[in-house]
């Protein structure tokens, strides 16, 4: 007979709830933007919907590996969050606000 998950997470020692725990929040750290949809429950229809685009052009989105920096922050936008850029150095992180301004355009 099949377990549910809350079930054997109920019998895990807090040691280990505690390391799983920490690698379910390292890996919502990274995704792509098709995990990033299904994290916030949305399909790809809803977002197109509220985008005002077709599916499938929210799914050639989620695909591309290059894009305008407005079209990535509508899609942000769209599902509830806000797109920052920054720099990554040893010494420390600078957030890049010259996009700030950048007018949403239309996803295509």
């Amino acid at each position: 007979m099949a377990r549910n998950f809350k079930e054997l997470r109920a019998k895990m020692d807090p040691e280990r709830r505690a390391r799983v725990e920490r690698r379910v929040q390292e890996a919502l750290k990274t995704m792509p933007l098709e995990g990033l949809r299904d994290a916030r429950q949305l399909t790809q229809a809803q977002l197109a919907q509220v985008l005002r685009v077709s599916q499938g052009s929210v799914s050639k989105v989620e695909r591309r590996t290059d894009m305008y920096i407005s079209t990535l922050r509508s899609y942000v936008r769209a599902i509830g969050g806000d797109l920052q850029i920054r720099a990554v150095f040893p010494e420390g992180d600078v957030v890049i606000d010259q996009f700030e301004d950048l007018s949403p355009t239309a996803i295509k």
